[in-house]
C-alpha cells in the first residue's frame, strides 16, 4: 500500500500515537495510571455528545446549541431534585427535555427551512439564557447525596462518565454500521434528493438525529451536575467547540455523509490528549485555544481538500 494510501487512511490513529509518544517524553506524569484514567473521565462528556453530533453532521447538519443543553440540562435537573423530585424522574424530565429541544431545532430546519447554523445558534443563545433565568445566575447547591455517583463513581475501578461514553459510541457503531436507519443517515447526508427519491423519510431521520443529538447532550448535562455536584448557569460554555473539533478530526465529513464512529473516538481522544498534555507542560490556556482553533482549521481544510480531489477524480 503507498504511504499517501496509509496516511489517508491511518494518519489520524498516527497522530493519537505521536502525541501520545511526544507527552509521554515530555512529562513523567502523563503514562500514570491516573492520568490516563483522568484522560477519559476528561473527555467522556464530550464523548457522549459527540455520538449525538455524528449523527446530525452525517445528515449534512450542524448543532451548535449542545453546550447549552448541557447547561440547561444541568441547572433544571437541579432545581427538580431540590424541590423534592425524586432524582430518577429529574433525570428522565431532564433528558426528556433534551429530545424536545431536538424537536425545536428540527422544526425550524426542516419544516421552516431555515439554515441548521442560524437555528442552532438561536437556540444556544436562547438556552443559556433560559439557565440564567432558572438559577437567578447563581449555582445550584444540595444535591441528594447517592447523584454524585454517576460523575464521580467507579466500577471495577473504571469511571462511571468513561463507561457511559463507551456504551453510547458502542451503540452510535451499531446503528450507523448495522442497522437500515444507519444506511439511510448516509444516505440523506451524501445526497438528500436522492434519498427522498428512494423511498427514504428524510424528514423523519433528521427529527431523529437532532432529538439524538439533544437527548445525549442532556444526558451529558446530567453527569456534568453529578462530577462538580452543583448546578451551573455557565455548564457546557465552549463544548460545542470540542464537540465538534472531535468529530471533524475523526472524519466525519462537514458535508455530510462520510465518517465513522471509530474515528470520531480517535479524534475525542486526540483533543483530550493534547489538552491534558498542554496543562501538564503549563501551556497557558489561551494558547490552548489557539491550538484548538488551529486543529479545527487544519481539519475542516483536509475534508474539503479531500472532497474537491475525490470530486476532481470522479468527472475524470
Amino acid at each position: 500500500m503507498p504511504i499517501r494510501a496509509i496516511l489517508v487512511k491511518y494518519g489520524i490513529y498516527i497522530v493519537l500515537l505521536l502525541l501520545v509518544f511526544f507527552f509521554s517524553v515530555a512529562s513523567d506524569a502523563f503514562l500514570s495510571v491516573d492520568n490516563l484514567l483522568n484522560i477519559l473521565r476528561q473527555v467522556s462528556i464530550v464523548g457522549i455528545v459527540a455520538v449525538g453530533m455524528t449523527f446530525v453532521i452525517l445528515t449534512a447538519g450542524i448543532d451548535l446549541s449542545i453546550g447549552s443543553i448541557i447547561g440547561v440540562s444541568a441547572v433544571l435537573a437541579a432545581k427538580l431534585m431540590l424541590f423534592g423530585v425524586h432524582p430518577a424522574l429529574a433525570f428522565v424530565l431532564t433528558l426528556v427535555a433534551g429530545i424536545v429541544i431536538g424537536l425545536v431545532n428540527t422544526y425550524f430546519i426542516h419544516e421552516i427551512q431555515i439554515p441548521a447554523l442560524i437555528v442552532t445558534l438561536a437556540t444556544l443563545t436562547a438556552l443559556r439564557g433560559i439557565a440564567y433565568i432558572i438559577t437567578g445566575g447563581l449555582p445550584v447547591y444540595g444535591l441528594p447525596e447517592g447523584y454524585s455517583f454517576i460523575g464521580q463513581g467507579y466500577v471495577m475501578g473504571i469511571p462511571v462518565p468513561v463507561i457511559l461514553m463507551l456504551a453510547c459510541f458502542a451503540v452510535g457503531y451499531f446503528v450507523l454500521e448495522k442497522t437500515r436507519f444507519g444506511r439511510y443517515v448516509y444516505g440523506v447526508g451524501s445526497n438528500e434528493e436522492a434519498s427522498r427519491l428512494s423511498g427514504v423519510n428524510v424528514r423523519k431521520i433528521k427529527y431523529i438525529a437532532y432529538c439524538l443529538s439533544g437527548f445525549l447532550s442532556a444526558l451529558a448535562g446530567l453527569v456534568l451536575l453529578s462530577r462538580v455536584n452543583s448546578g451551573q448557569p455557565t455548564a457546557g460554555t465552549g463544548y460545542e467547540l470540542d464537540v465538534i473539533i472531535g468529530v471533524v478530526l475523526g472524519g466525519v465529513s462537514m458535508n455530510g455523509g462520510e465518517g465513522r464512529i471509530s474515528g470520531v473516538i480517535t479524534g475525542i481522544l486526540i483533543m483530550g490528549v493534547l489538552t491534558n498534555g498542554m496543562i501538564l507542560l503549563n501551556i497557558s490556556e489561551y494558547y490552548q485555544l489557539v491550538v484548538k482553533g488551529a486543529v479545527l482549521l487544519l481539519a475542516v481544510s483536509l475534508d474539503y481538500v479531500s472532497k474537491k480531489r475525490r470530486v476532481k477524480v470522479a468527472h475524470t
